[in-house]
């Protein structure tokens, strides 16, 4: 069983070396490839090269009234007060709801008897030439490559909700 620690271990071991050059797209689906590569422990100049892709849906707005029709579910009349007073002074309120799919079908891995500074270099060069601006190349943790791929998810969504709100706003619906 992983413990608190081990997560921590796999999220503050998260690099980016190579980030998408384009952000998660405001009105559609967006896919990113990534190439996550990891050393493997129980072996010397051995690295572990997964190329997946992670589809982005299109982000939602998830306004005050939308929030209090969730909360209210299951409440009674007391409960009906406490969203009113919510809805008054939260009424500009809005959030940006980002949907990930991620398909292990996707994942393809291969093991590279080569150092890692070695294999990033040549995976970095790779995404570089093949000019795929939604190419991302990230250094992670091996037998927790998900936790580390799921830190890469998060910090595209920060990257990307506020170019996503601007255009939201640009277009008078929010």
């Amino acid at each position: 069983m992983w413990s608190e620690d081990n997560f921590q271990y796999a999220i503050e071991n998260t690099e980016v070396i190579l980030a998408p050059r384009n952000q998660i797209a405001t009105f559609g689906h967006t896919s990113f490839r990534f190439y996550l590569i990891s050393e493997l422990m129980d072996r010397v100049d051995a690295v572990r090269v997964r190329d997946g892709r992670i589809h982005a849906e299109r982000p939602q707005i998830l306004t005050a009234d939308h929030y209090s029709r969730l909360l209210l579910e299951g409440f009674g009349e007391k409960a009906e007060r406490f969203i009113e007073q919510f809805r008054a002074q939260a009424g500009k309120l809005a959030v940006l709801r980002y949907g990930f799919q991620f398909r292990k079908t996707d994942v393809t891995e291969r093991t590279v008897h080569d150092s890692m500074a070695a294999v990033i270099e040549q995976t970095k060069a790779q995404v570089e030439r093949s000019e795929e601006p939604l190419s991302a190349v990230i250094q992670g943790v091996d037998d927790a490559w998900e936790v580390c791929l799921l830190k890469f998810t998060i910090d595209l969504i920060e990257k990307s909700a506020g170019g996503n709100l601007g255009d939201l706003r640009r277009r008078g619906l929010m």
